[in-house]
Protein backbone atom coordinates (compact mmCIF):
# COMPACT_ATOMS: atom_id res chain seq x y z
CA UNK A 1 0.00 0.00 0.00
CA UNK A 2 1.21 3.13 -1.32
CA UNK A 3 0.98 6.60 1.23
CA UNK A 4 1.22 9.59 -0.80
CA UNK A 5 1.63 13.03 0.98
CA UNK A 6 1.04 16.60 -0.93
CA UNK A 7 2.75 19.87 0.29
CA UNK A 8 3.60 23.03 -1.24
CA UNK A 9 -0.14 24.76 -1.31
CA UNK A 10 -0.76 28.21 -1.11
CA UNK A 11 -2.14 31.89 -1.37
CA UNK A 12 -0.62 33.61 -4.35
CA UNK A 13 -1.53 36.11 -6.61
CA UNK A 14 -2.38 36.00 -9.95
CA UNK A 15 0.48 35.57 -12.25
CA UNK A 16 2.58 34.04 -9.52
CA UNK A 17 4.23 30.28 -8.93
CA UNK A 18 3.79 27.39 -6.60
CA UNK A 19 5.64 24.05 -6.42
CA UNK A 20 3.64 21.39 -5.40
CA UNK A 21 5.29 18.13 -4.04
CA UNK A 22 3.78 14.49 -3.86
CA UNK A 23 6.00 12.60 -1.39
CA UNK A 24 5.25 8.61 -1.10
CA UNK A 25 5.87 5.47 0.50
CA UNK A 26 5.12 2.13 1.48
CA UNK A 27 5.90 1.06 -2.60
CA UNK A 28 7.94 1.17 -5.05
CA UNK A 29 7.58 4.39 -6.81
CA UNK A 30 9.85 4.37 -9.71
CA UNK A 31 7.61 1.85 -11.87
CA UNK A 32 4.26 3.57 -11.63
CA UNK A 33 3.30 6.35 -13.37
CA UNK A 34 1.63 9.29 -11.04
CA UNK A 35 -0.95 11.87 -11.76
CA UNK A 36 -2.26 15.10 -10.67
CA UNK A 37 -5.64 16.68 -9.68
CA UNK A 38 -7.70 18.78 -8.56
CA UNK A 39 -11.26 19.70 -7.47
CA UNK A 40 -12.53 23.39 -7.78
CA UNK A 41 -15.15 24.68 -5.05
CA UNK A 42 -18.43 23.31 -6.62
CA UNK A 43 -16.85 20.86 -9.67
CA UNK A 44 -15.91 17.68 -10.15
CA UNK A 45 -12.45 16.56 -9.87
CA UNK A 46 -10.40 16.94 -12.91
CA UNK A 47 -6.91 15.93 -14.38
CA UNK A 48 -4.39 18.33 -14.90
CA UNK A 49 -1.20 15.76 -15.41
CA UNK A 50 0.38 12.76 -15.26
CA UNK A 51 4.04 11.59 -15.96
CA UNK A 52 5.10 8.26 -16.69
CA UNK A 53 6.98 5.60 -14.76
CA UNK A 54 10.31 6.74 -15.65
CA UNK A 55 9.63 10.12 -16.61
CA UNK A 56 9.86 9.90 -19.98
CA UNK A 57 6.14 10.37 -20.79
CA UNK A 58 3.93 13.66 -19.55
CA UNK A 59 0.59 14.34 -20.32
CA UNK A 60 -1.19 17.48 -19.62
CA UNK A 61 -4.21 19.13 -19.58
CA UNK A 62 -5.17 21.58 -22.10
CA UNK A 63 -5.55 23.89 -18.98
CA UNK A 64 -2.27 22.89 -17.45
CA UNK A 65 -0.53 22.99 -20.81
CA UNK A 66 2.30 25.71 -21.48
CA UNK A 67 1.82 26.66 -17.91
CA UNK A 68 2.43 23.80 -15.41
CA UNK A 69 5.70 20.99 -15.76
CA UNK A 70 5.26 17.94 -13.97
CA UNK A 71 8.51 15.75 -13.40
CA UNK A 72 9.53 13.28 -10.93
CA UNK A 73 12.66 12.42 -8.75
CA UNK A 74 12.79 8.50 -8.29
CA UNK A 75 15.88 8.49 -6.24
CA UNK A 76 13.77 10.99 -3.60
CA UNK A 77 10.06 8.73 -4.18
CA UNK A 78 9.00 12.27 -4.90
CA UNK A 79 6.96 13.82 -8.03
CA UNK A 80 6.28 17.84 -8.58
CA UNK A 81 3.96 20.10 -10.17
CA UNK A 82 5.94 23.55 -11.12
CA UNK A 83 2.77 25.75 -11.82
CA UNK A 84 3.36 29.32 -13.27
CA UNK A 85 1.58 32.48 -14.48
CA UNK A 86 -1.63 31.08 -12.05
CA UNK A 87 -4.84 32.58 -12.72
CA UNK A 88 -7.89 32.26 -10.09
CA UNK A 89 -9.37 29.72 -11.67
CA UNK A 90 -6.49 27.13 -10.60
CA UNK A 91 -7.66 27.60 -7.28
CA UNK A 92 -8.78 23.95 -5.93
CA UNK A 93 -7.53 21.21 -3.68
CA UNK A 94 -4.78 19.68 -5.55
CA UNK A 95 -4.09 15.88 -5.39
CA UNK A 96 -1.58 13.57 -5.98
CA UNK A 97 -2.16 9.90 -7.48
CA UNK A 98 -0.07 6.87 -8.46
CA UNK A 99 -1.03 4.49 -11.15
CA UNK A 100 -2.86 0.91 -9.97
CA UNK A 101 -0.41 -0.91 -12.55
CA UNK A 102 2.90 -1.56 -12.26
CA UNK A 103 4.95 -0.24 -15.71
CA UNK A 104 1.75 1.05 -17.30
CA UNK A 105 2.88 2.00 -20.91
CA UNK A 106 0.27 4.83 -21.55
CA UNK A 107 -1.12 7.43 -19.67
CA UNK A 108 -4.53 8.82 -19.07
CA UNK A 109 -7.02 11.45 -17.63
CA UNK A 110 -9.44 8.32 -16.40
CA UNK A 111 -8.97 8.91 -12.67
CA UNK A 112 -9.93 5.34 -12.33
CA UNK A 113 -6.18 4.56 -13.41
CA UNK A 114 -5.14 5.00 -10.09
CA UNK A 115 -5.50 3.68 -6.89
CA UNK A 116 -3.90 5.46 -4.33
CA UNK A 117 -4.35 8.73 -3.29
CA UNK A 118 -3.06 11.77 -1.10
CA UNK A 119 -4.74 13.93 1.41
CA UNK A 120 -4.73 17.21 -1.24
CA UNK A 121 -3.14 20.40 -0.80
CA UNK A 122 -5.12 23.97 -1.08
CA UNK A 123 -3.72 26.28 -4.03
CA UNK A 124 -5.49 29.66 -4.01
CA UNK A 125 -5.11 32.28 -6.46
CA UNK A 126 -6.01 35.96 -6.01
CA UNK A 127 -7.08 38.18 -8.64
Amino acid sequence: QVQLVESGGGLVQAGGSLRLSCATSGRTFSGYAMGWFRRAPGKEREFVAAIGWDGGMTYYASSAKGRFTISRDNTKNTMYLQMNSLRPEDTAVYYCAADRTIYRSSLSSDDGQYGSWGQGTQVTVSS
